[in-house]
C-alpha cells in the first residue's frame, strides 16, 4: 500500500505541474518518465534510512554474520520498504540459516513494532550434531562408500579435520540423493533410496540417521550386435568399446557408445558417420541387457580449402597458410585440434571456430571463424627471491607486428643482484613451415658471491615437433662475457680469462607426455641439450657440454575429502564434489662440460668460472643456499664444478583451497673436473614447505635441512621462489 500512496502523490504533482505550465503539451515522454523515476529513487532512499532491523535472543553467531548472511533479503527491505511478507522471508532464511549449521529446532518469529521498525526474535534451541548414519538394506555396496556420499554436502561447508559433523536435514536429503545417482550410476537401475529417518538423542543433542536402500538388481551388458554399413568387423568395433561393456549397464554408457564408435570412424574420415545404441533392460535375461547399435559410416571425406572471417588486423593468409597443405588429406579430427590448439598458444586469439562444411563430392570446407585478442600489451611485476631479493621488471611487446602473427617484445628487470635488458622476436611459423623460430638479444649485470659480470649476447633457437611429444632444436648462442669484480683466491680459480668470446652450437630434444607443465603436471619428461663452443665458430674458449633431465609427476586421490570436484565416469555428473589431489614428482639432473684445451699450469683450469656448473638452492638441493654446494675458494666463495648430479622425491598434499604442503628430500653433489665424475660426495636435504597454487604455476616456501653438514655449512636453508621445483 505504502508503494501505491506515493505513486498516487507523485501522479497528482505531475498533474499540478501540468496545470501550472502552458507547454505541457508538447513535454517530452522520457522528461515525464525521469520525473517519475526520481520520485522511485525517493521513495527508495526514505524506505532505506528509515528501516530498522533488530536480532534479539541469538547466542551462537553474533549480529554481523547473522546480517552477511541474510543480506540479499535486508537489501530487498531497505530497498523496497517493510512489508509482513518480506518480514516473513527474512524469518525464513534465519531459520534455514541457522539449520545448516545444525539448530535443527530452531524458531525465529517476526514482530513489525512499527511501519518500518522490524524485530526477529530468535530461539537457537541446542545444536545437533551427527553421531551415526546407518545404511538399511544395502549389500552389494559398502557403508563406507555410502557414508562419502551422504554426508558429502555438509562436508563441503566444513574443514575434513573436523571428526564430527552438524546434523543438517536438508544435506541428509540431498546426500540420500547421491547415494541413489551412485547406485544407478552402479548398475542398480531399480535401486530406491527412501528418505532418511532421524532419531535425536535430546540428552546429548545427537541425531542417528538410518537410510533405507532397496538396491534391486545389478544389470550388466549383455549380448551386444550390430546393424547397417559398419565397414569394420564386430570385433574391432567392440574393441573401441570393450572398457565400457565390461562395467555395470547404465543410460549414460549406453548413450557413450555411439560417441566412441563415431570418434573412432571420424579420425578415419567419416565426416558423416550416424551411430545408434539402443538397449532393451526390460529383455534382461539373469540382469544382463541386449545392445543393439546401428551404423551408418557414410563416405569418406577429404580436407578442401579454407574460409577465414572475423580478422581485422591479422592478414587472413596467417591463418590459410596453417591449413592448406590439409587439402586432400582425408579428414581427421586430430589434425584439426593439433592446428586450433597450435594456433590458440600463439595468444592471437579470444576465440577461434573451425567448422568443417561438406561440399561436392565428399569433400570438407573448412570455414573458420576468429575474435582476435589483443595484439599490444604492456605488464609490471614485483616479487622476491631469497637468492636475488626484491626484484621488479617491466615489458611492453606486439603479439602481432605489421599483422603477420611475429611477436616482438622488450623487458627490463631490475633485483638487487642484476640489471637485465632483453629484445624478443618470435615467428611461430617460420618461413610458412611448422618449425618455430625465436630470437633474443640480451644485456645484463650480475653480482654473485665471490665475482661480478657483465654478459651481452644474443641466441637463435629454430625448434620443431618431430611428434606430439616429442621436440628437437637447433641452438647457436653469441656472448661476450668480462667478469668486472673477483674476489675469489687464489685467482687461478677465476679461470684462464676474465673477458672473453663464447659462440656456441648445440641441440636440443625433450620428450614431454606432462599433461600441463605449469598446474598439477601428469606424466613423464626427458630432457637433453649439448652445445660446443669452437674456435672455429670465432669463441676464445673451447669446450663441449651436455645436460639431461628426467621428471616423473602423478597426482592420485586422497583420502581427506576437501572441495574439489570429480565427475560421475559414466554420466559426467558431479557426484563427490569435495576433494582436492596429492602429488608425488621424481626428478633427476646431471651435467658435464669438458674443456677442449689445457691450461698452461698445473693449478690452474682453463674453463672461466661463468661457464661451468653449480649447485644448491630452491631448484636443486635445498639444504644449500643457492650455488652454495661444492667446491669454494679460501674466502668461503663458491667456484663452481664441471660435473653435477641432483635427485629429487617431493610430496604435496591439500591443506585448505590452493594452499598445498609439501614435503621432500634432495640429494646431489658437484664436482670439481670433468675427468673424475661419479657419485662421489654425494649432498642431501630433507625438508618441508607450503605451496600456493596459481594458474600459472606454485609460489613456493621450503626449508631443507642438511642431514650431515660439513664443517662451515649451514644446518639447513630457506629458500622462497616461484615455479616448480623441479
Amino acid at each position: 500500500m505504502r508503494h501505491g500512496v506515493l505513486f498516487c502523490l507523485g501522479s497528482v504533482a505531475l498533474a499540478f505541474k501540468v496545470a501550472a505550465q502552458s507547454a505541457v503539451d508538447v513535454a517530452r515522454p522520457e522528461e515525464r518518465q525521469k520525473a517519475r523515476s526520481a520520485v522511485i529513487k525517493e521513495q527508495e532512499k526514505r524506505a532505506k534510512q528509515t528501516s530498522i532491523i533488530e536480532f534479539r535472543g541469538q547466542q551462537a553467531f553474533d549480529e554481523k554474520e547473522l546480517r552477511s548472511a541474510l543480506k540479499e533479503e535486508i537489501t530487498t527491505i531497505q530497498d523496497f520498504g517493510l512489508s509482513p511478507a518480506r518480514a516473513d522471508d527474512l524469518a525464513f532464511f534465519l531459520e534455514v540459516f541457522y539449520r545448516k549449521h545444525g539448530y535443527a529446532k530452531v524458531n525465529v518469529h517476526y514482530v513489525i513494532e512499527s511501519g518500518n521498525r522490524l524485530r526477529l526474535d530468535i530461539t537457537e534451541g541446542p545444536r545437533f550434531m551427527l553421531r551415526t548414519v546407518a545404511f538399511d538394506g544395502n549389500v552389494k555396496e559398502p557403508a563406507d562408500k555410502l557414508f562419502d556420499y551422504i554426508v558429502g554436502p555438509t562436508r563441503e561447508r566444513y574443514s575434513s579435520l573436523e571428526k564430527s559433523l552438524p546434523f543438517v536435514a536438508a544435506d541428509m536429503e540431498e546426500g540420500a540423493g547421491l547415494v541413489h545417482r551412485f547406485y544407478v550410476a552402479e548398475g542398480f537401475l531399480d535401486a530406491v533410496v527412501d528418505p532418511p529417518r532421524y532419531k535425536f538423542q535430546e540428552e546429548s543433542n545427537q541425531v542417528d540417521v538410518v537410510v533405507p536402500i532397496h538396491e534391486g538388481r545389478q544389470y550388466f551388458f549383455g549380448r551386444i550386435s550390430f546393424t547397417g554399413r559398419t565397414v569394420y568387423d564386430s570385433e574391432t568395433l567392440r574393441g573401441q568399446i570393450v572398457d565400457l561393456l565390461q562395467r555395470p549397464y547404465t543410460d549414460a554408457r549406453v548413450a557413450d557408445i555411439p560417441r566412441r564408435l563415431q570418434a573412432y570412424f571420424k579420425a578415419r574420415g567419416y565426416y558423416d558417420v550416424k551411430a545408434v545404441a539402443t538397449g532393451a533392460p526390460e529383455e534382461a535375461v539373469n540382469g544382463r541387457v541386449p545392445l543393439q547399435i546401428a551404423i551408418s559410416a557414410g563416405p569418406v571425406y577429404h580436407f578442401d580449402g579454407v574460409t577465414v572471417s572475423g580478422l581485422e588486423r591479422l592478414h587472413p593468409s596467417f591463418v590459410t597458410k596453417r591449413f592448406t597443405r590439409l587439402n586432400g588429406k582425408t579428414y581427421s579430427p586430430d589434425l584439426l585440434d593439433e592446428r586450433f590448439r597450435t594456433l590458440m598458444k600463439t595468444g592471437l586469439f579470444n576465440v577461434l571456430q573451425i567448422k568443417p562444411v561438406p561440399v561436392d563430392g565428399h569433400l570438407l570446407r573448412l570455414d573458420i571463424s576468429a575474435e582476435e585478442a589483443k595484439s599490444k600489451e604492456f605488464g609490471f611485476w614485483v616479487g622476491f627471491d631469497t637468492y636475488e631479493g626484491a626484484l621488479a621488471g617491466v615489458q611492453v611487446g606486439d603479439r602481432d607486428l605489421f599483422g603477420y602473427g611475429r611477436p616482438l617484445t622488450a623487458s627490463i628487470e631490475v633485483s638487487q643482484r642484476s640489471y637485465k635488458g632483453e629484445i624478443l622476436y618470435e615467428d611461430p611459423f617460420f618461413l610458412d613451415t611448422d618449425f618455430f623460430f625465436r630470437a633474443r638479444v640480451t644485456a645484463f649485470t650480475f653480482d654473485f658471491d665471490g665475482y661480478s659480470k657483465f654478459e651481452l649476447g644474443g641466441r637463435l633457437e629454430l625448434n620443431r615437433k618431430i611428434t606430439k611429444y616429442d621436440e628437437a632444436g637447433l641452438v647457436l648462442s653469441v656472448r661476450h662475457v668480462k667478469i668486472t669484480d673477483s674476489e675469489i683466491k687464489p685467482e687461478f680459480l677465476i679461470g684462464s680469462t676474465t673477458n672473453y668470446l663464447v659462440n656456441t652450437i648445440g641441440l636440443t630434444n625433450t620428450l614431454d607426455f606432462r599433461e600441463s607443465p605449469l598446474v598439477s603436471p601428469r606424466g613423464f619428461l626427458i630432457g637433453n641439450t649439448v652445445d660446443l663452443a669452437s674456435n672455429a665458430f670465432g669463441s676464445d674458449i673451447e669446450f663441449i657440454r651436455g645436460t639431461m633431465r628426467v621428471g616423473y609427476y602423478l597426482p592420485f586421490g586422497p583420502k581427506a575429502l576437501t572441495p574439489g570436484v570429480v565427475e560421475d565416469q559414466s554420466a559426467g555428473t558431479p557426484l563427490q564434489r569435495w576433494f582436492h589431489q596429492s602429488s608425488i614428482a621424481f626428478g633427476a639432473r646431471a651435467g658435464i662440460i669438458h674443456s677442449l684445451t689445457t691450461s698452461g699450469s698445473e693449478e690452474a683450469t682453463s674453463l672461466p668460472i661463468d661457464e661451468r656448473f653449480f649447485n644448491g638452492g630452491a631448484t636443486s638441493v635445498r639444504s644449500f643456499g643457492e650455488r652454495d654446494l661444492g667446491p669454494h675458494d679460501n674466502h668461503g666463495h663458491p667456484v663452481g664444478g664441471e660435473f653435477f648430479t641432483v635427485f629429487n622425491v617431493e610430496y604435496t598434499f591439500p591443506i585448505l583451497g590452493e594452499l598445498q604442503g609439501a614435503v621432500f628430500t634432495d640429494a646431489g653433489n658437484l664436482l670439481p673436473t670433468s675427468e673424475d665424475i661419479g657419485l662421489s660426495d654425494m649432498r642431501y636435504a630433507v625438508g618441508a614447505g607450503l605451496r600456493y597454487k596459481l594458474p600459472v604455476g606454485p609460489i613456493r616456501l621450503d626449508y631443507g635441512v642438511n642431514p650431515d653438514p660439513h664443517q662451515f655449512e649451514d644446518f639447513g636453508a630457506f629458500h622462497f621462489s616461484f615455479g616448480f621445483a623441479f
